[in-house]
């Protein structure tokens, strides 16, 4: 078995009180792995390379819900907008823009999270609060314009560190971000309700602050080399 077959059904069990989703983190792993976690019922993968995302969903059933969940630039997501369910990370509203125009080729309603910057580490990607509202701000202005997306709620990655009480507050905050946004933005729309926090080493910190979708990668296909 290519897959970690007792941790997905942990998890899995794990999720089901909090009516969470797993996102399979199936980056640089053969498609032969995705297929076997798929045989077992998975059906959401989470890939982090757009050339590696689309050589995979050319080999695989095409009911797998694909979400992209890595820094995305605009002039690639030309290849991946015929297919991707969800974009993960997205932080710029010149990204949201490019997103709804290749969506519109296609037919295609595209879910986006938008992603916070919550880590102390410089090195993630993210809005800072400022930003993510001044972002929404032109959204709202502008969603006429954009009805090929659909933002479905937020995206953050807490700091790597061994100290899990700031891990918690990271995603604490990151929740009553969300909430706060729910109500000045989408008050009357149904949307806005997901939250995606959680890693393989924290995802039970995230599922009781409110995560809605995990995102674990080795605990089910093995180290990455």
């Amino acid at each position: 078995m290519s897959v970690n077959l007792s941790a997905y059904n942990k998890i899995k069990e794990q999720l089901k009180p909090y009516n969470a989703k797993l996102v399979a983190v199936s980056k640089i792993k053969p498609a032969a792995d995705i297929q076997a976690l798929y045989n077992l019922g998975q059906r959401i993968f989470g890939e982090n390379y757009v050339q590696e995302l689309q050589e995979k969903q050319a080999l695989l059933p095409t009911d797998i819900q694909w979400h992209f969940i890595g820094h995305l630039q605009s002039n690639k997501v030309k290849y991946i907008a015929p297919f991707v369910t969800m974009i993960h990370a997205v932080d710029s509203m010149k990204l949201l823009e490019e997103i709804n125009k290749q969506a519109v080729k296609f037919n295609r309603t595209i879910e986006c999270l938008l992603q916070v910057h919550i880590a102390e580490e410089e090195t993630k990607f993210g809005l800072s609060e400022k930003e993510l509202e001044e972002l929404l701000e032109q959204w709202r202005e502008q969603q006429q314009d954009l009805p090929n997306i659909r933002i479905a709620g937020l995206m953050g990655m807490a700091t790597n560190t061994d100290n899990l009480e700031q891990v918690r507050k990271e995603f604490n905050h990151l929740k009553s971000l969300q909430t706060s946004l729910k109500a000045c933005f989408f008050a009357d729309q149904d949307t806005f309700n997901e939250l995606s926090i959680g890693m393989s080493g924290d995802y039970t910190i995230a599922l009781e602050e409110g995560s809605t979708m995990v995102r674990i990668g080795s605990m089910l296909f093995g180290a990455r080399i």
